[in-house]
């Protein structure tokens, strides 16, 4: 009788796990058909940054280095006089955007500014000038500053390590109750980690979703709208995490009978093949969909997610509950096996990093020149800890001793999951950050290779500093003023200057561009390695200013 009513089960499991599926389908088949890229940037435009030509475009053609997506409201066209100059909707096509713009405008200066999605999810962002009959003094953008907030961006961070931490405490729990678990210990506190984790992947893709606008359109964590979510599920970000919340709630209806108890041969192949297509979406979402080898990129970084998943997650098992609850016994069973799986998750783990490097890297010179590279550096030190760590608990397996003494094994395991977090958060890190083989092409390729920023605060007010690339040769400078309630101040005049007083470099004047009421932008020559002073003055009133400083380690 009791056959005849787990038949059903399974069968009704198996139809909820296909509903999940077709809630997947769905979501791929509204993903969009769009060209890969990473990190465009402005290569051109028409009219040319900084030029004078004689009578008004009808258009403003903007020309990036790859296909780019639309943040609504955020290219405006600013008349000498404040006016918006710009007619009706940009158009896309590609890698070129096309600004209406009215042909009877004034005579004088024209600021451009936008923001735009490149192909891997990230914002890009910038602002020029050109000028009909003769130049006059630049206009100020008096809408919303683009900027992504500095909340939101860390909050991006957060929800992308809570994704990867839920995977850990998923995937753990779920291998080794379905392969290593003994049978006389309860399956209780396996279990619901592994609801835990699955309840944290689901959290952070739903989070990811809605930060995204803001992250892209630029304001604070409820600055969200309408047009901004629909721009954000019609593109492969959107559908990718769509796809990861169809596949979610497919899995649960196989995961609860195989946390219950031993599984299937069938529905444990069933739930393998949709965690394998719920690790692609991970890198279809990110810097892999966009690298110069897409297929070979997307396959590694969710070999290399996998991979860290398993070895991971099954430390965290032996350490909460193997190794205190099973007997001399089944612990002489079940680390051996262990060890083995572990060997061939780090394995697969350094074949996938080495590949990924190289992808993402390209130069040797960008491992030490950009961030992207320094981060990778910081992880590979800290995987060299775990390595080392983790061959020291193999030698206790091989030689026996673990299951005598579990203490030693479960100490060293502790030290590899300590570590391992931290790796987690570099990890985190490094999706959100620029590539080093877009970053190392220097600034024209895409510039937030190597950025630095600080905050420098007066009696008046605080300035926020942005240099990029923070090394020699041209830079951008972008400054951000706040009043003491952290909210931006009108600054009705900057000015700045950059000097090298240990290599004799007088201080050379910085000419700035007022984008906003509290933020200026500009570009100065920093051509020789040093630590450049900055000097920054903010005007708010006739009477009214401020002089900060700030060393900018240019190298």
């Amino acid at each position: 009788m009791s056959g005849m009513t787990v038949a059903p089960r399974r069968w009704a499991a198996r139809l909820a796990a296909a509903a999940g599926l077709l809630v997947t389908v769905v979501a791929l088949l509204i993903a969009p058909a769009t060209s890969a890229s990473a990190h465009a940037v402005l290569e051109s435009s028409s009219p040319a940054a900084s030029s004078i030509v004689p009578s008004g475009p009808s258009e403003v053609v903007l020309t990036f280095s790859e296909s780019v997506r639309k943040v609504p409201g955020k290219i405006r066209i600013i008349a000498p006089d404040g006016s918006r100059a710009d007619r009706g909707e940009p158009s896309f096509g590609d890698a070129v955007v096309t600004i209406p713009v009215d042909p009877a405008g004034s005579r004088g200066t024209y600021l451009v500014s936008f923001r735009v999605i490149s192909a891997d999810s990230h914002p890009v962002s910038g602002a020029f000038t050109y000028s009909v009959g003769a130049p006059s003094t630049p206009p100020v953008d008096s809408g919303t500053d683009s900027r992504a907030n500095p909340v939101v961006e860390t909050a991006v961070k957060v929800a992308r390590f809570l994704g990867y931490a839920g995977l850990v405490l998923l995937v753990g729990p779920a291998l080794v109750l379905a392969a290593l678990w003994p049978r006389r210990l309860s399956r209780r506190g396996p279990t619901r980690l592994a609801w835990i984790g699955l309840g944290l992947v689901a959290f952070a893709t739903l989070a990811d979703l809605w930060l995204q606008v803001p992250y892209t359109a630029g304001g604070g964590l409820f600055d969200v709208t309408g047009e901004g979510f629909g721009s954000t599920f019609g593109s492969t970000f959107g559908a990718a995490h769509l796809v990861r919340l169809g596949l979610l709630a497919a899995s649960i209806f196989l995961l609860r009978p195989l946390l219950a108890r031993p599984a299937g041969r069938a529905d444990a192949i069933i739930l393998a093949v949709l965690g394998g297509a719920a690790l692609l979406t991970w890198p279809l979402a990110g810097h892999a969909a966009a690298s110069p080898a897409p297929a070979v990129s997307v396959v590694v970084d969710a070999v290399h997610l996998g991979s860290m998943a398993v070895w991971l997650g099954g430390l965290l098992m032996l350490a909460v509950f193997l190794l205190r609850q099973a007997d001399e016994r089944e612990l002489g069973a079940i680390l051996p096996i262990w060890s083995r799986w572990a060997a061939l998750a780090v394995s697969a783990l350094l074949l996938a990093g080495t590949v990924q490097a190289l992808i993402e890297v390209a130069t040797p010179q960008a491992l030490f020149d950009t961030t992207y590279g320094r981060l990778l550096l910081a992880k590979i030190g800290l995987f060299a800890i775990v390595i080392a760590v983790a061959a020291y608990s193999r030698k206790l397996v091989r030689s026996r001793v673990a299951a005598q003494r579990p203490v030693p094994v479960r100490r060293a395991v502790l030290v590899e999951l300590a570590v391992t977090v931290v790796v987690l958060a570099v990890s985190a890190t490094l999706v959100q950050t620029t590539p080093a083989r877009t970053a190392a092409a220097g600034p024209s390729a895409g510039a937030e290779s190597g950025l630095f920023s600080t905050r420098l605060s007066s009696p008046l007010l605080s300035v926020e500093v942005e240099v990029s690339p923070a090394g020699r040769g041209n830079n951008t400078v972008h400054l951000y003023a706040y009043d003491k309630a952290n909210q931006p101040l009108l600054v009705a005049e900057w000015k700045a200057t950059a000097a090298l007083p240990s290599a004799g470099i007088e201080p050379i004047e910085v000419p700035l561009l007022r984008l906003t009421d509290s933020h200026a932008y500009g570009d100065v020559s920093m051509p020789t390695s040093g630590d450049w002073q900055l000097k920054i003055t903010a005007r708010t009133t006739d009477i009214d200013q401020a002089t900060v400083t700030a060393t900018v380690p240019i190298r």
